[in-house]
Order: structure tokens, then C-alpha cells, then sequence
């Protein structure tokens, strides 16, 4: 395939935006060559500027759970344009979406809408120390919860593929209130709190992670977090941004059977859209203003664009209870087609799968915190890129992401995808 528009487009963007990209990850940096620049969308399909087609492993990062430009909610955003795309002002849609997803979702009483997952992660840091009036918070190697400057200790993601974990800007005295932990092991957090008795306001993790390729928790982990917070006033703070009402209606908390203190969402609740929200029982809400001393505002915070789309893609969600269901099985699918041509062709792998997250690592060993990711053949995972590029396969430009499966793939894509892999191994 060709990309020679694409790399025209590329060239005139590196002139008036930083890098060429409105966000790192999208760079080619850590895998080489020039980003692929989109025309449009419609199912598990991209279209480039050079009129190559593309099977989508992305999905915008994870909001397109049911395919891109899916009708009910592009229909739902343009009778909305028509009325007004901003207020400023309440409007009865935010209830709406509000209602459906506190149903939707175990152990929170309500929500606020926020414009991004960074957003929302944010604010419930800034709750949860207002609420326990404690300032230092515990975070997890290789996790990423958007770029605040309390998350860029060694985050995931784009902060690891560009090589700089601890970003420049970020002031050591915030730096100091944000303690790292290894994810996965609970000894080491029990440490950290007992070094730091009655400091800590909360714990926050990616209940499965996702920002250093798909990691699930171990047996045993999340639980040993809720405990740890139960006995310490330490607020549980669940990342689900990535994972929320896109691994089960409930997210991880459903799954798990852990309840979490405050849970954030991004992605799939907006359904497309800038969306982020972060959600906890009453009591821990009712302490933002205007009923509480927590201040966190947003103008275009619950626009109605944006809530149009999340409230259509969440109905669509909560009505087809077989959905989840569906994209476990396709995911299951295609691990197991993955493993089996990866083996044929002697190559060093381990597959983490939870639901419809899936990452590849290369390395032989089990995969399961921030140091094992970071073992994994990158030069490997470059060629692997490229040559599912030339297939008309696109994955995360980043041996540090996961791949997110939507619906609207078919059993015909995923034979396509395997047999593409089976074909790139054999030139790795």
C-alpha cells in the first residue's frame, strides 16, 4: 500500500503543529516512518487520504465499541446540532444520560461530565483529597491517567514510548505527594501506606491496564486493594476510562465484584465525542460545589453534542445484553488465531486478552507489570507494524497499547487479520 498523501499531509503539519500530531501517541516516533492520515470511517473500516482501506484495531482508542459511524448515534448528534451545539446551561439530556448510567453501573449514586478522561481522573483526585483531606496520592508504574501533572510519574502509554515517563513541568513538589507502586503487587503498596500512615487521600489504578499493552489484574489484587483502602480511609479510585460499559455494563466493578470509591469513565460513554465523567456514592459527591468546598467546573462540561452521542451509544449498550458477550467471543477468536501462527513461525510471544482488550507482547514471559512490558522485543514489534500496515491492518503505532475490538468486525475480518499475521511472522 501507498501512503504518499498521507506523508504530504504529515509534512504540512509538522510545520504548524508541534510534532506533526495534536496527540504523541498518534506520531509513528517509537515504530518509524510517517502517521497515517484519515479521510473517514464507517464500521471496522478506516479510509485513508490515499484511498487505502484499513481494518481498525484502534477504534478511536476504544470509544467505537460498535463501529465507527454508527447510525443511532450520528443520527442522535445531528438533530442535536440542529437545536444548538452549545449553552452553557442545563439541559434535560444531561439527567438522562446521567440516570442511565448510575443504573448502569454498581455502587454509584452520581455522575458529573466532564470534557476527557484526563478530566475526569483530575477532578476525582481533587475530590478525594478534599473529601479525606489527605494530600498524597498512589498511582502505579507503566498506569496512565492522563497527562495532570500528578499522573506523569513514570505513566504508560505515549509517556513510555516517547522515552520520558517523568515530564519535564511537572514540579517536584507535586511529584512528592504521588507515590509509585508496581502494579500487581500488593506487598509493595502495603509498604508505601505504612511508610506514609494517614498521608494518603487515594489509590488510583486501571483496573485492567491498558496503557502498557493489556494487563489483567492477578487474582486476588483488586480485592487486596479495596481491603487495603477499607482499613486505611484511603479512597479507591477505578481508572475506567478504557474499560468502562466496553468490558461489561458495569465495567470492572461488575466483572470483579470490587466496589471502587470513585470511578472514572472516558471513551466509550461519549460515544465518539470529547467525554469524560468521573462517578462515586453520594456522599463523596455531595462534597463538590455547588453543594460541597471541591470546585471543579467546565464550560462545555455535559454539552449537548456530546451528550447525545454517549446517551445513544450507552442505550444501545444497556438494550443488546448479548453484546458483551459477542466481543469476548471475537476476541477470543482472534487470540487464538494470533497464538497459533505465532507458534508455527517460532516466535516469542505471550497474548493478554481480558474481554475485548487485547495486547501482543513479545516476549516469551508472562506479562503483568510496568517491568515485564518493558521487556518485550520493540524492533520485532516494528517490523510486526508495518507489515500488518502493508496488509491493510492498523494497530497502535506502540508496542505499549492495547487493541480494542468492536462489534462491527466479522469473523471475515478476523480470518483476514490472522491469516495478515501469519503472513508477517514469516518475514520477522
Amino acid at each position: 500500500m501507498l501512503y504518499k498523501r498521507s506523508s504530504q499531509l504529515f509534512a504540512e503539519a509538522e510545520k504548524v503543529i508541534p510534532g506533526g500530531v495534536n496527540s504523541p501517541v498518534r506520531a509513528f516516533k517509537s515504530v518509524g516512518g510517517t502517521p497515517i492520515f484519515v479521510k473517514s470511517a464507517k464500521g471496522a473500516y478506516l479510509y485513508d487520504e490515499d484511498g487505502n482501506r484499513l481494518i481498525d484495531y484502534i477504534n478511536s482508542w476504544g470509544p467505537m465499541i460498535l463501529g465507527h459511524a454508527y447510525e443511532p448515534v450520528v443520527e442522535a448528534v445531528i438533530e442535536k446540532a440542529k437545536l444548538g451545539t452549545s449553552f452553557g446551561m442545563p439541559t434535560e439530556l444531561e439527567t438522562k444520560i446521567a440516570a442511565l448510567a448510575v443504573d448502569m453501573v454498581p455502587n454509584i449514586d452520581k455522575i458529573r461530565f466532564v470534557n476527557s478522561g484526563t478530566e475526569a481522573c483530575m477532578s476525582a483526585i481533587r475530590l478525594a483529597r478534599g473529601f479525606t483531606k489527605r494530600d498524597k496520592i498512589i498511582k502505579f508504574s507503566g498506569c496512565y491517567h492522563g497527562h495532570s501533572d500528578s499522573f506523569l510519574i513514570q505513566a504508560g502509554s505515549g509517556a513510555i514510548t516517547f522515552g520520558t515517563p517523568n515530564s519535564p513541568g511537572v514540579t517536584e513538589g507535586t511529584a512528592k505527594d504521588t507515590l509509585l507502586a508496581s502494579y500487581n503487587d500488593l506487598e509493595n503498596v502495603k509498604t508505601l501506606i505504612e511508610a506514609n500512615k494517614n498521608e494518603i487521600a487515594a489509590i488510583i489504578v486501571e483496573p485492567v491496564a491498558g496503557n502498557m499493552g493489556c494487563i489483567p489484574p492477578k487474582e486476588g489484587f483488586l480485592q487486596g486493594l479495596r481491603d487495603l483502602c477499607s482499613a486505611n480511609g484511603i479512597l479507591l479510585i477505578f481508572d475506567e476510562v478504557m474499560t468502562g460499559f466496553r468490558l461489561a455494563r458495569g465495567g470492572v466493578q461488575e466483572l470483579s465484584g470490587v466496589d471502587a470509591d470513585i470511578v472514572c469513565f472516558g471513551k466509550v460513554i461519549g460515544g465518539g465525542l470529547p467525554v469524560g465523567a468521573f462517578a462515586a456514592r453520594a456522599e463523596i459527591m455531595n462534597y463538590l460545589a455547588p453543594l460541597g468546598p471541591v470546585y471543579q467546573a467546565g464550560t462545555l462540561s455535559g454539552n449537548p453534542l456530546a451528550m447525545a452521542a454517549g446517551l445513544a451509544m450507552l442505550q444501545a449498550l444497556d438494550s443488546d445484553r448479548e453484546i458483551f458477550k459477542r466481543l469476548d467471543e471475537k476476541t477470543a477468536y482472534l487470540a487464538a488465531g494470533i497464538d497459533r501462527v505465532l507458534k508455527e513461525n517460532k516466535i516469542a510471544f505471550t497474548i493478554n486478552r481480558v474481554g475485548s482488550m487485547i495486547s501482543v507482547h513479545f516476549d516469551a514471559n508472562p506479562v503483568f507489570d510496568f517491568k515485564s512490558a518493558a521487556k518485550g522485543d520493540n524492533e520485532i514489534f516494528k517490523k510486526f507494524f508495518h507489515g500488518l500496515l502493508q496488509e491493510g491492518i492498523y494497530i497502535a503505532p506502540s508496542a505499549y497499547e492495547t487493541w480494542f475490538i468492536t462489534d462491527a468486525l466479522t469473523y471475515e475480518d478476523l480470518d483476514f487479520t490472522i491469516q495478515a499475521i501469519a503472513k508477517v511472522s514469516k518475514m520477522i
